[in-house]
């Protein structure tokens, strides 16, 4: 049984953190001081005298890091349909037990969000909970991959990209109208990525491990050569393209080839991606079956180098819950998917940071700037009046990842047990502060 701990409430006044490790990356920033949010807006950083009021709030952030809140691109919230897996309600309690305060949700609902109306009703549902959440639209209509949606009016209602992700854009005509069609909307096309002539019923990497394990394997060329579709689609059309959960070397490679014909090409890598390497699977862990798949550690180590050298922009957690049922089950109909929300930051924190010396303040950039900036959302969060989006880290925490960890209506995690590194201990967002 799950034991949530995090407590959420509303705060209409007066927050003081105080004497933390600021940074600031959008600035590029870091110093120590304080932070003044007041009716949930910025009113002071750095060294500034202290209000005397009854109200204030105070936070002591010694030795630890007050940040800009997480921003996820990727994250499957299950509503409308589906809520029973998640809700709009459940998946902001996972984002800001995660730092998120920013959420782009992909369209693979049921119905699927291809319209102007499912657009709004995203929105509008998602006013009053306690982070910012962005509908992406469906590229084509019930995500058929044949008829396009009506793009220009779902943008106008609200949506900030358009991808069918789960299901690839096998045509490559459609894909390229669709790329035409977003270059006047200024909005990025994220196309799932996988051939699927190519990966036909694979179930995880093929190589060693798939042959071992007496699975279908799902080569990465299937990955790679859809990649290289669709990166050559971009440079013709000049528009924007974001490669989603890049799990392969070959992807890697073409993607940092190709960045330099076109600076509106983006990518974006996954956590257990990250994390997980195919032998991870030998136990026939369901909760390791993703799509696409957990791949070889030389895959994983050329992941971790695109992340280093710029390839990779970011990171998104392609949060995406599951019934019980649907992970407890044989490998080959397992669902494919994970949460990832609630674990990200210790994940990312431990591969990059402890385990390959990253600098805490590039994870930072790569969890809040750089998918701000795909999106075209506000960066300069610090600014003086500012809508306060703030997390509050110990970078240095060792912690276990655990059920009562979870605030997920689901708990298909492979990080449960697992050995995490650098916790998030407040996120602060639309009035709201979470104590996690």
């Amino acid at each position: 049984m799950k034991c949530n701990k995090m407590k959420v409430k509303k705060h209409t006044n007066n927050i003081i953190l105080k004497n933390g490790i600021i940074i600031d990356p959008f600035n590029q920033k870091s110093f120590e001081g304080n932070i003044w949010v007041r009716n949930g807006r910025i009113a002071g950083v750095g060294d500034f005298e202290i209000p005397m009021l009854d109200d204030i709030f105070t936070i002591d952030c010694t030795n630890k890091i007050i940040t800009h809140g997480f921003c996820d691109l990727h994250a499957h919230f299950r509503d409308p349909g589906e809520d029973d897996k998640e809700d709009l309600a459940s998946g902001a309690l996972s984002a800001l037990a995660g730092g998120f305060t920013r959420v782009c949700v992909m369209p693979n609902t049921k119905p699927p969000i291809d319209s102007p109306e499912l657009i709004n009703f995203i929105i509008q549902s998602a006013k009053q909970l306690p982070i910012h959440v962005h509908p992406i639209g469906a590229v084509t209509k019930d995500q058929e991959g044949k008829s396009l949606t009506e793009m220009s009016l779902m943008c106008k209602a609200g949506a900030v990209a358009f991808s069918d992700d789960g299901l690839p854009i096998q045509n490559g005509g459609v894909m390229r109208t669709a790329l035409e069609y977003s270059r006047f909307l200024n909005v990025p096309i994220i196309n799932h990525a996988e051939d699927e002539c190519i990966k036909a019923n694979g179930l995880v990497n093929e190589g060693l491990v798939s042959t071992h394990l007496g699975l279908a394997g799902n080569p990465d060329v299937a990955e790679s050569i859809m990649v290289q579709r669709d990166l050559e689609l971009a440079i013709y059309s000049r528009a924007a393209l974001h490669v989603p959960h890049v799990t392969s070397k070959k992807a890697v490679d073409h993607i940092k080839r190709m960045k330099s014909q076109n600076n509106k090409i983006t990518a974006e890598v996954t956590p257990h991606h990250l994390f997980f390497n195919d032998k991870d699977l030998m136990d026939y862990n369901t909760n390791l079956k993703v799509a696409p798949p957990i791949r070889t550690e030389k895959d994983r180590i050329a992941l971790i180098g695109g992340v280093l050298d710029g390839t990779i922009d970011c990171i998104a957690t392609d949060h995406a819950p599951h019934r019980l049922e649907e992970k407890e089950t044989t490998f080959d109909i397992a669902s494919c998917g994970m949460i990832g929300l609630e674990s990200c930051f210790g994940a990312v924190n431990k591969v990059l940071g402890v385990e390959n010396n990253v600098k805490i303040e590039k994870i930072i950039d790569s969890l809040t700037v750089k998918p701000r900036k795909i999106m075209e959302f506000n960066g300069d969060l610090f600014a003086l009046e500012s809508q306060a989006e703030i997390v509050v880290l110990d970078d240095k925490q060792e912690w276990k990842f655990s059920l009562k960890d979870i605030e997920s209506k689901s708990v298909n995690s492979p990080f449960i047990g697992k050995s995490l590194s650098g916790k998030v201990l407040y996120t602060i967002s639309k009035n709201f502060l979470a104590s996690i």
